[in-house]
């Protein structure tokens, strides 16, 4: 590819931080590149966030009703599933007593180190600024939720800057009637990870390359797929550093881009949130290098290329299954042609990026095939094209299809919750 000085207009190569607009479909998106932060215009972005939130809000805390209304109906206590049940449950022991559980299956040896340390901490650090009775599962349900709106908005910032606010707005109510969106009430990480990664994300597309990567470090604290985001500020980074800025801002080529002390600050620090957890665990286990992945495999949890899946795939096509199986093998089917529609697309390399690292971790790795939904809940991205679509279909067929997810989503998140026979 070859770089050259362009105007900010006539700039759209994927892979730079820069975006392209849509005048006649999204004039309302078109921000300077720095702008002002002041009262008003932080009254301003607020005002225009907030129906989105709103509606991510209103979703989930009705699919939250339900499952709760049929939780007590079957005499379960609806904050003992969202805040203690499987990971969470390993989470709050982390929270509680630091790392060091075990337990060993035959075939199997799991170790908490598994588990990524800023969930836990945020729980162990708010419980000392809180009365003791409040519980760390709701504390942990208090930080999960806080971190769904946030992300709700981060996505907002993200579909509005590249598509307007219609589509950003469809973009989030699709966020939140995913088919396993009731994970982002739980006591899970998904929350955590998808509100960093969105707004480092946003950063890139802003050009904020220091908050890129001080969030993108964080994201890497919070799940082990968070080193997606890294993967996406590295990508952008190291296109500005060959060929550079341009167009509106000083015409600097890649030279005068390599002075730029924030690039180089913002690709030292992205991957350091990942990479430290990682050779803290290898330290921790005696093997500095190879001791998390001991510790993943443990679990059954390796990157073997997609063949367990597909062995998975076989026995889900030869023989009965549970139907979290049988859900999750068709959102991964429908994840990889939403990737390829995305690609074809053409976004900003970021998202390309962030979204193609999610979707290759899911689809090449081993291990629990019902929780890959879950795993791919932070790749948003994905639902741009179904966005897109939606803001330009006629509205009775649009609120149809919405209607639609809503019932899925709804009855699949009760169900997963109180009477499915395998964990999320």
């Amino acid at each position: 590819m070859l770089c050259r000085k362009e105007t900010n207009r006539d700039r759209r190569c994927p892979l730079s931080a820069e975006t392209a607009f849509d005048d006649t479909a999204a004039p309302a998106t078109q921000h300077p590149q720095h702008p002002h932060h002041s009262p008003r215009a932080l009254h301003s972005a607020l005002l225009r966030i907030a129906p989105a939130v709103g509606l991510f809000a209103a979703a989930r805390l009705t699919g939250l009703v339900l499952m709760s209304v049929w939780a007590w109906h079957i005499g379960r206590q609806p904050r003992a599933i969202l805040g203690r049940a499987w990971d969470a449950d390993w989470y709050m022991l982390i929270a509680e007593h630091g790392y060091g559980r075990v337990l060993t299956w035959p075939g199997a040896v799991q170790s908490d180190l598994a588990f990524f340390p800023l969930y836990p901490g945020l729980v162990r650090g708010l419980s000392y600024a809180v009365p003791d009775r409040i519980t760390s599962g709701s504390i942990g349900l208090l930080i999960s939720w806080s971190a769904a709106l946030v992300a709700a908005a981060g996505i907002y910032a993200v579909g509005e800057r590249l598509h307007g606010r219609r589509t950003a707005t469809v973009l989030v109510l699709l966020w939140g009637l995913l088919p396993h969106s009731v994970v982002l009430t739980m006591a899970y990480t998904e929350p955590l990870l998808t509100a960093f990664a969105a707004w480092a994300l946003y950063a890139l597309l802003t050009r904020r390359w220091l908050w890129a990567g001080g969030l993108a470090a964080l994201a890497g604290l919070s799940r082990p797929n968070g080193i997606a985001v890294a993967a996406a500020v590295l990508c952008v980074v190291a296109y500005e550093l060959v060929c550079g800025g341009s167009g509106g801002h000083g015409g600097r080529g890649g030279r005068g881009a390599r002075r730029d002390p924030r690039l180089w600050a913002a690709a030292a620090l992205a991957p350091t949130g990942w990479c430290g957890y990682v050779l803290w665990v290898g330290f921790r286990t005696g093997d500095p290098l190879g001791g998390y992945f001991a510790v993943q495999r443990g679990w059954t949890s390796t990157f073997d290329f997609g063949a367990g899946a597909a062995r998975v795939v076989r026995d889900i096509a030869l023989r009965p299954v549970a139907l979290p199986l049988t859900m999750a093998l068709l959102i991964v089917l429908v994840s990889a042609v939403l990737f390829v529609l995305l690609v074809l697309a053409r976004p900003p390399a970021a998202l390309l990026v962030y979204t193609g690292v999610l979707v290759l971790i899911t689809l090449g790795g081993s291990g629990f095939f019902e929780s890959k939904p879950r795993f791919l809940l932070p790749a948003f991205p994905l639902l741009l094209p179904v966005a897109l679509a939606l803001t330009r279909a006629r509205p009775r067929s649009a609120i149809a299809v919405i209607a639609a997810l809503a019932g899925l989503s709804f009855g699949y998140g009760t169900y997963l919750l109180t009477l499915s026979p395998m964990a999320l």
